[in-house]
């Protein structure tokens, strides 16, 4: 069975860290403590780390690139592990979820997200597995002050559950397949 690079979208610094745009990173940081498997170590102009979790060989990478080059430090760490596209899971906030569903997708467009339109650049390919976490839509004003304002209140409450809701979408994506995982994970 061929290892998986699961990567979340982010961008770096303490700035970003609750902010909606994280939500990626948020759901890697979530999977990393549950796991046991640290993501610190510095290669692909990303942190990454390495190691077993739901019986399976995982690479996790969290770019430090900010959102819009985020395709560059995932081309690389698919290319240092030998993987191909298949064996990839990006992990990114969706504007067109509500808050608190979660959706798997493979393949695709970019939908606006620069993460996603990095990595097609970059990997000249969107045919990808998704884990998409949804945000929701300002009811007015601009998307981009949107994405980058921190979760409100009440949404922090529920946050919890919607990136362990991630965690179990990914564990069923990777031992029963995304057609499987996306049947009952989109039906939620």
């Amino acid at each position: 069975m061929a290892a998986k690079l699961i990567v979340g979208l982010g961008n770096p610094g303490p700035k970003y860290t609750w902010t909606r745009h994280n939500a990626g990173f948020m759901v890697l940081d979530r999977l990393s403590s549950q796991s046991g498997i640290s993501v610190t170590r510095k290669a692909f102009s990303g942190l990454s780390g390495d190691g077993n979790w739901a019986g399976e060989r995982v690479y996790l990478l969290k770019p430090q690139t900010f959102m819009n080059l985020s395709g560059r430090s995932v081309a690389e760490a698919l290319r240092f592990y030998k993987l191909s596209l298949s064996d990839l899971i990006v992990i990114h906030d969706d504007l067109d979820i509500p808050f608190g569903k979660v959706r798997l997708k493979e393949g695709g467009g970019h939908g606006g997200h620069n993460g996603l339109r990095s990595l097609a650049q970059e990997l000249g390919s969107t045919s990808f597995a998704r884990v998409r976490v949804g945000i929701g839509r300002p009811l007015h004003g601009d998307v981009v002050n949107f994405v980058l304002t921190n979760f409100a209140k009440e949404e922090m409450n529920e946050l919890l559950e919607v990136l362990d809701t991630s965690l179990d979408a990914i564990e069923m994506a990777m031992k029963e397949g995304m057609p499987k995982a996306m049947s009952i994970f989109n039906a939620k």
